[in-house]
Order: structure tokens, then sequence, then C-alpha cells
């Protein structure tokens, strides 16, 4: 992207280039420990196509059964390098989303010194009875917790039984953030794996462990879906891929309003990208009408009122953004943008406050670089 000086007029005009409607995968921070000396993704990784995987297990016949819209590929313990039960999950387009490994007897932990100490250094995210019949030197009914840790991008999850001085990995789960509700080890479907019913599996029984467990399989799946690609979690962005999933999850629909209002959000983000404005602004005025203070659909609205050359209402727009989130960088530097040509100092003022918020943010080079130069160009006007 070009960081040529521009013009006032023609920045306006640009200034959803840089600010965009999208926002990158928030930063975990500080990031929880991850160590581990237990490598179960030894053969594949996360966003891997159907075809790679298939490329690296050679001579296996893997089970495969479908996966809502998309396909799970199911080893063996005979099959698998870890001996435990392993699932492979793909969306649509082929994409591994997450993995799942089950150990039914329980894989002891003692030779892992690391990850045990890994386990000991995180708070335990949900602690629960489980009925596990196939341990036999425990009870029927046994503690087990599950543990969160994982990247920028991903999410590990283990469940593991019994305390911290003899553990036992029930189940590990690997996943690309917007599909961690559908891989949670307590719903339903994953914990009939672990009982060795015969209850239907392919992720699409129901539990009422939370808001997102109440609502239909197949939204969900292609919500995630689109945050994969509108956000680039796989490494890059797809937003043709992003409009056709949000607009299927549209189609079979959310009961809560803040998913409701989410979705209108993401697909307004899409018809931006799409360069369908009028369905954009639509959308992002349906999500404001269920969730009327949200700061980021208030600023992308802003934008997209911006590329529509409304400028009263892109300005009104980024002024509430930003009382509702003083410290909304990418909403300042909106702002700044919009009053360059009206009120010269302000602007200088909210693009230093952008810089100021965006410091030492990798993201953000380009656009603190051209904020710069504006600062400049405003400052010898």
């Amino acid at each position: 992207m070009s960081r040529r000086l521009l013009l006032p007029s023609a920045l306006f005009a640009a200034c959803t280039l840089w600010a965009g409607c999208e926002t990158p995968p928030p930063p975990r921070a500080p990031l929880p420990p991850s160590e581990s000396d237990l490598d179960l993704l030894k053969s594949t990784k996360l966003c891997d196509t159907r075809q790679v995987f298939l490329d690296k297990h050679p001579g296996i016949a893997p089970h495969t059964e479908a996966w809502g819209s998309g396909q799970e590929v199911r080893l063996s313990p005979e099959q698998s390098l870890s001996k435990g039960e392993e699932s492979y999950f793909f969306d649509e387009d082929g994409t591994l989303v997450g993995t799942l490994f089950v150990f039914r007897s329980g894989l002891d932990l003692a030779p892992y010194k690391t990850l045990r100490y890994t386990l000991s250094r995180l708070k335990p995210s949900l602690e629960f009875y489980l009925t596990v019949a196939q341990i036999a030197d425990r009870q029927n009914m046994a503690s087990s917790t599950l543990y969160d840790t994982g990247d920028e991008k991903t999410t590990t999850r283990y469940l593991v039984l019994g305390d911290r001085t003899a553990p036992k990995l029930l189940a590990a789960s690997f996943t690309v953030d917007p599909y961690v509700k559908l891989f949670s080890p307590y719903r339903k479907e994953f914990l009939d794996r672990l009982r060795d019913t015969a209850q239907q599996r392919g992720g699409q029984h129901l539990d009422t462990q939370g808001a997102e467990d109440k609502e239909p399989f197949a939204s969900l799946q292609q919500f995630a879906r689109g945050q994969t690609a509108q956000l680039a979690y796989c490494g890059t962005k797809n937003q043709t891929i992003a409009l056709d999933a949000y607009q299927k999850a549209s189609a079979s629909g959310f009961t809560n309003k803040v998913w409701q209002a989410e979705l209108h959000h993401r697909l307004g983000v899409s018809w931006e990208a799409a360069g369908n404005l009028e369905k954009a602004k639509t959308e992002l005025l349906a999500s404001l009408a269920l969730r009327p203070n949200s700061p980021e659909v208030v600023n992308n609205l802003g934008a997209v009122y911006g590329k529509l050359g409304d400028k009263k209402n892109a300005l009104a727009s980024f002024e509430k953004a930003i009382l509702l989130r003083p410290n909304y960088a990418i909403a300042r530097f909106n702002l700044a943008d919009a009053i360059a040509d009206a009120n010269p100092k302000r602007a200088i003022t909210e693009f230093e406050t952008y810089l100021a918020l965006t410091e030492g943010i990798p993201e953000e080079a380009d656009r603190s670089a051209l904020a710069q130069k504006r600062v400049q160009a405003l400052k010898h006007q």
C-alpha cells in the first residue's frame, strides 16, 4: 500500500483504505503459558488443506463423516501417532480448523514435565465431575479440569482428570480461534466420545453449557468460517468466502440478540469490502438497532458514510465511537481525516493521539507512517 502524501480531500475519500471496516484479531495480553513437550500435532498443523493432510498420512484410510457443512476425518488409535482417537475437522473449503485427541483410558502425563509445569501455571477454565467408566483406577465419577492456553490466533484446551500430582489427559483440542465454541470438550458430543456412548457424533448435538450451545450449529459454523476468512486467521484474507459464510449464517439465523447484532456487523464489513456500500450501511444500521453502543460498529458505519460522500454522518459516527471508547485509536485516525480540511488544529491533535495509542504496535506501522506525514503536512499549511 502506497505511503505517498495525499491531499486532505483525497485522504478523506481514501481513509477506509487505511482504517477499513475490519478489526484484526485481538491480541491476548498477556498470553498464557503454552509450552509443552507433548507434541500431538506432529504430522499436521491448523490451516492445512485436506489434501495436505492426506498427503501427510500415506497408506492410511481414515474414516470420514459430515461435520455440518464440512468434514470430520477420524483416525483410530491403531492408525494414529498419538495412540489416541484423533479427529480432524475441515470446513467446507477444505481448511483444517480444529483437531481433537481423545484418550479414553487417560494418558499419564508423568513423562511430560514441561506440560505438567504449564498446566500448573494455568488457571482452570472449568471444573466439573465426569463419568469415565474406562478409568479402572478411579471411581466412576471423577473430577476433571479444563485448561485453556494458545497464541494470538489459536486456542489449545486440555481436559485433565485428577489432581495436579497425578494428572491424566482425557482430551486435547487445537482450534483456530473463531471455532473455539464448537470444540469445547464439555459439549455433549465430545463428552459422548469419552463415555463411549452410541450418541450421534459430528458436532451437532447441542448442550446447555452456554448461550452459544442453544444457537443453530450451522449458524455458529458459518459465522466462524466467515471470521476466519475475514480476519485472516489462516494467513490471508478472503472476503469472498467471508461474505458467503455470513450470508449462510444469516439464512439459518441466531436467536440471541448479541449474535444477531454481530452477524449484521460482519455482513456490513463484508459488503463494504465487496463494494456494495448501501448494503453495508443497511447491515451496520441493523446491528446498531440491536446494540446501539458498539464503538466498532459505529466507527465502521462512519467509514461507510465516508465512502458514500456523507461527511456529516461520517464525522458524527467517528465522534460517537470515540465518546464510547476514548482510547479507540482507529476511530481517532478516522476522525482526524474527517476534520482535516475544516479543523486542521484538532486534526493534528487527533493524529497525535492516534500515534500515542498505537506506539510499538507492528500492525499499525503503515497507518502510523501516514499519520506522521499528515501531521507534518497540516503543520505546514
